[in-house]
């Protein structure tokens, strides 16, 4: 048999045509479905899985955050109504304590001023009590002064009177 270039080129043709499809294609095509299959029945099921299980637990986190915030708000909007509320208490408190204060600081005031009035009273009666006893004592000196006084008085007038009448007296004579 002897074969001619244009039956040689013939059979080329027939073995290269790229739309026929050959055996190895077919296996290769059965063994990519087969491996499909396999990953379609084995692989993707856990990973849908802990996919699903990320997706929930992202969602519950997500969920907390908002829990959380807004928990947070309310605690803080809480803290400020207590803060305000301790704020109008602690001026209650101050106020009430100023007027306390004012209070004790009238009545200290009002018995000290009844004590200095006491004490001055007191004080009074015994200086007057101290002048009344200095001028009994000092009329009871004094009048015999004043009578030993006149006496001298009268004793030097008396004699300078006879000393006058004696002069006159003697010049007279």
């Amino acid at each position: 048999m002897i074969l001619t270039t244009a039956s040689v080129l013939a059979e080329g043709e027939k073995k290269d045509n790229f739309l026929i499809p050959n055996g190895t294609f077919l296996v290769e095509l059965v063994i990519f479905i087969l491996v499909l299959a396999v990953i379609w029945k084995f692989v993707v099921p856990p990973i849908q899985t802990v996919l699903q299980d990320r997706e929930a637990q992202a969602a519950k986190t997500n969920e907390d955050n908002h829990k959380a915030a807004q928990a947070l708000q309310d605690a803080k909007r809480k803290y400020s109504d207590e803060l305000a509320g301790a704020r109008g208490e602690a001026t209650a408190i101050r106020d009430q304590a100023r007027a306390e204060g004012q209070k004790v600081l009238a009545e200290a005031r009002a018995a000290a001023q009844a004590e200095a009035d006491q004490a001055q009273a007191q004080a009074d009666s015994e200086l007057r009590a101290q002048a009344d006893r200095a001028s009994a004592e000092l009329k009871s000196s004094v009048r015999p002064l004043s009578e030993e006084l006149a006496d001298k008085v009268l004793a030097d007038r008396a004699a300078a009177q006879r000393a006058v009448a004696d002069h006159d007296f003697a010049g007279r004579s």
